[in-house]
């Protein structure tokens, strides 16, 4: 059996983990486009930051790892795949052919239409040449304009702040995070920032990057200019599918899967960021673009091209950012339900916030900020559906008895 992977981040190496596992004398090819072996980008702040060196990156570390395994390595940019011909034709116009194919391309950084993007000194934050780039400018005491405060925003914000930077974060939406907190929690998080010294500017938007000469010059729709030695972009992300036209797989805001991962293509499935499947709360399916819905899709998905029977029913929406030591998280329908019912805390001088929402007496969707206690007991009630019954009251009275509820409930 020929096995292909086209991508080689975290999604590709469970996935060839997976199949090496339950077909050991297949033929597994990983395909992906960095001179790099397959590396993990949620590792590349800590690169950043100098926790660990660039081979703390990479998902093996044992020296030989994939040779020991028989998995090639093939370093190409995929330009089509041929369902029809069952072979993906690389940039060289090579052809690579497969019995079963995994599509786990993840996406690529979103570059907006601004004037003077294409500057040297203006970068993405998002391989590991985009890293070593930043880190040739980001010097202690160097001026550093990041665009973007949403979740992967705040991971550079950190990575970036702790090297010591002067630092001005500039935000389109009207607070931090937008997409995974509400307006308190956003705010808390913004005035923790400028505590530690951060420039924040919400509802800003960049117009223009300039050379300054000698430094850059970043304008804002405000009028304000900023002077910087770099400017690193982190304006959002879309799916990696454009080699896709033509192939007549159905696609959507990503790869459109079933509950087996398998696209509308036979002995062809996706995974990771580039995949748009079942949603934990039922619906239309998304994209869920984490690292470890990437590891799930990734096992469901080889699973089933080696012939077994796996279901993927949607991973719980649930994300946690670490900013210069203010833990926040959101979990499920963090926004609320139509009709639904919600409780909330706040002590605003020591960054403590929770809010729950509710749909009847079941828990669906929870905001904290300062509360690392309650990620597994949230994470927990919220996957299990459990009936909350007298203790929804209680938590709508007192939100910080969710513990209380979880062990009563659960019968922990």
């Amino acid at each position: 059996m020929d096995y292909v992977i086209i991508g080689a981040g975290p999604a590709g190496s469970v996935a060839a983990d997976t199949l090496r596992a339950a077909d050991p004398n297949s033929r597994i090819t990983i395909i992906g486009e960095e001179d790099a072996p397959p590396y993990s980008r949620m590792a590349i702040p800590y690169y950043l930051v100098g926790n660990i060196e660039e081979s703390g990156t990479y998902l093996k570390k044992e020296p030989g790892f994939y040779e020991k395994n028989n998995i090639e390595l093939v370093r190409s940019r995929v330009s089509g795949i041929s369902p029809s011909e069952k072979n993906v034709t690389l940039a060289d116009g090579a052809k690579c052919s497969y019995d079963k194919l995994l599509i786990a391309t993840g996406a690529r950084p979103i570059k907006p239409p601004i004037d003077g993007l294409d500057l040297p000194g203006v970068h993405h934050c998002w391989t590991l040449e985009d890293a070593r780039n930043i880190i040739d400018r980001a010097q202690k005491g160097s001026k550093v304009v990041l665009m973007g405060a949403g979740f992967i925003g705040c991971i550079i914000l950190e990575a970036l702040a702790l090297r010591g930077v002067e630092l001005a974060v500039v935000e389109m939406g009207e607070r931090m995070v937008p997409r995974m907190m509400n307006e308190t929690a956003g705010g808390l998080l913004q005035s923790w920032c400028e505590d530690k010294g951060v420039a924040v500017y919400c509802g800003a938007k960049i117009t223009q990057v300039a050379d300054g000469g000698g430094e850059l010059m970043v304008t804002l729709d405000t009028g304000k200019t900023i002077p910087a030695n770099l400017v690193v972009v982190a304006a959002g992300v879309t799916p990696n599918m454009d080699f896709l036209e033509g192939s007549g797989i159905e696609t959507d805001q990503g790869i459109l899967v079933d509950e087996t991962l398998q696209t509308s293509a036979p002995d062809i499935y996706a995974a990771g960021d580039v995949a748009q499947g079942p949603n934990f709360f039922g619906g239309e399916k998304t994209v869920h673009a984490i690292q470890p819905t990437a590891a799930d899709h990734a096992r469901v998905a080889a699973t089933n091209m080696t012939g077994g029977r796996s279901s993927y029913s949607g991973s719980l929406v649930m994300n946690v950012l670490d900013t210069l030591g203010l833990i926040t998280a959101s979990y499920g329908q963090w926004e609320g339900v139509p009709g639904g019912d919600s409780a909330e805390s706040l002590d605003e001088d020591n960054y403590r916030y929770v809010n729950l929402q509710f749909d009847g007496d079941v828990l669906v969707g929870a905001i904290t900020a300062g509360r690392t206690d309650m990620v597994g007991v949230l994470r927990g009630l919220i996957q299990s559906r459990v009936s909350l019954g007298p203790w929804k009251e209680a938590l709508q009275k007192d939100p910080h008895r969710i513990a209380e509820a979880y062990v009563d409930r659960k019968g922990v």
